[in-house]
């Protein structure tokens, strides 16, 4: 199947593990359970990495929470990919 339009790589990979990049730094990883065309996406078994940079020692740090299912909105996507090197 050839990518023709942004969404037919989300249609590529229904049922597959991707990497969402979030804005207000966060990421995910999980498996693509459903989309739409406003790029809300449904990722199940996800893992959100959430990353903060601590003032005092300018420290990069970063705290993980696992959902079963969640729900991201379209407007806070930044960057899609699949998950095949993750």
């Amino acid at each position: 199947m050839t990518v023709a339009e942004p969404l037919d790589l989300l249609k590529q990979n229904l049922d597959e593990k991707i990497f969402v990049k979030l804005s207000g730094y966060r990421e995910m990883v999980g498996k693509l359970h459903g989309y739409d065309s406003h790029c809300n996406i449904v990722l199940g078994d996800a893992v959100e990495t959430i990353y903060s940079l601590t003032e005092e020692e300018g420290k990069l740090t970063s705290e993980q929470k696992n959902h079963t299912l969640v729900f991201i909105r379209g407007d806070s996507v930044i960057l899609v990919t699949d998950g095949e090197n993750l």
